[in-house]
């Protein structure tokens, strides 16, 4: 493929920044997408100084119509969606089942699960349409496993590989493919929201074999892979990224 059309979503900090930098680096054109635009601004001029063509625009995946026009103008902009990497994200809020209420379950699953349907719909309405695509969709090693006091956010992981498989199965045969990455502990802000000290950190770090965690580079580098046409006969398919953690 010569200079795919990559999207982007939750692309400003951690494993969406470096997946727009990885596939500025190999030459796609590249969409980045998110809430804060002056974040936004700044990393299409980062990713413009690797020689791609690069844009922002500002969506909440939680509102329909917003990822709509994402999508639109998307495809306005390149004339078409090679690409769509949906890693918009939230760790909500952590704590025991007893202290979740519907609107912490809420605010974790509009953007974990209902953020990943509503684009994954409008992006299969293009890449349907054209024939070819491929989806990523970033899920957690959580979404294979349980967590004591991250149930919330557990469950919207486990909803993600759930819509990924199925879709992937509706799609079979259109030329469109839809995939899932599960990172482990990743070097992130988000990471360093969800432990709270550097105590728990170095908790979660011991139990991981390699006994350090993923920079978001490697994630980005997974990511690259299996949306590209090295990976063409993957579809469906769940891939763990966490140092070995799920192998225990």
């Amino acid at each position: 493929m010569t200079s795919p059309v990559v999207l982007i979503t939750g692309a400003l900090t951690g494993i969406g920044r470096a997946t727009a930098l990885a596939f500025a680096n190999e030459g796609a054109r590249v969409v980045v997408s998110g809430r804060h635009e002056e974040e936004g601004k700044k990393l299409v001029v980062e990713v413009r100084k690797l020689g791609a063509e690069a844009e922002f625009i500002r969506a909440d995946v939680r509102h329909e119509e917003d990822v709509r026009k994402l999508i639109d103008k998307t495809v306005d902009r390149f004339g078409r969606l090679d690409v769509a990497v949906n890693n918009a994200g939230t760790e909500g809020k952590p704590g025991p089942v007893t202290q979740q209420t519907a609107e912490s379950y809420a605010a974790t699953f509009d953007t974990n699960v209902l953020g990943t349907l509503l684009s994954m719909k409008h992006e299969l309405r293009v890449m349907l349409a054209q024939g070819s695509g491929s989806i990523v969709n970033v899920s957690s090693t959580y979404g294979h496993t349980g967590a004591a006091g991250a149930s919330i956010y557990v469950a919207s992981k486990h909803a993600v590989e759930g819509l990924t498989k199925s879709a992937a199965l509706e799609v079979a045969g259109t030329g469109v493919r839809v995939n899932v990455v599960a990172p482990g502990p990743i070097e992130t802000p988000m990471l360093n929201r969800f432990t709270g000290t550097e105590e728990r950190k170095g908790g979660l770090v011991s139990t991981v074999p390699l006994k350090r965690v993923g920079r978001p580079e490697e994630i980005a580098q997974t990511i690259a892979f299996i949306a590209s046409d090295r990976a063409s006969f993957i579809t469906g398919a769940s891939y763990l990224v966490d140092g070995g953690k799920t192998a225990q």
